[in-house]
């Protein structure tokens, strides 16, 4: 049974940073795509960054590209989300979430698809950031 588990939340002033952790288990293939949602109250869980373990293939959205980095350690079977030069619209819970079926389709250039594409979820890491 794949498990993620996430953590590294929290406060942080506008201009600040943080950095998310998803430990991940249980996955029988090496092939696989670990993504990072985030939900704002009243707003859809949207898609944020997301790499694929066979060949380190990153995406991210427009909204974060240039001030967040997403890396992994196959190693730890970790995924970090670096988040630099935060702002207070990026406030929001955030989810990782693992993908082991199809893992090429987040990378195809038309997104990293919806949260129907990940079959396994963390729990929910809050991050906040105060103006």
């Amino acid at each position: 049974e794949v498990q993620l588990q996430a953590s590294g939340g929290g406060l942080v002033q506008a201009g600040g940073s943080l950095r998310l952790s998803c430990v991940a288990s249980g996955f029988t293939v090496d092939d696989y795509a670990i993504g990072w949602f985030r939900q704002a109250p009243g707003k859809e869980r949207e898609g944020v960054s997301c790499i694929r373990s066979s060949d380190g293939s990153t995406w991210y959205d427009e909204s974060v590209e240039g001030r967040f980095t997403i890396t992994s350690d196959n190693v730890k079977k970790t995924v970090y989300l670096h988040m630099n030069s935060l702002k207070p619209e990026d406030t929001a819970v955030y989810y990782c979430a693992g993908d082991i079926s199809v893992p090429e389709r987040h990378f195809t250039g038309w997104g990293m698809g919806t949260p129907a594409d990940f079959g396994s979820w963390g729990q929910g890491t809050q991050v906040t950031v105060s103006s």
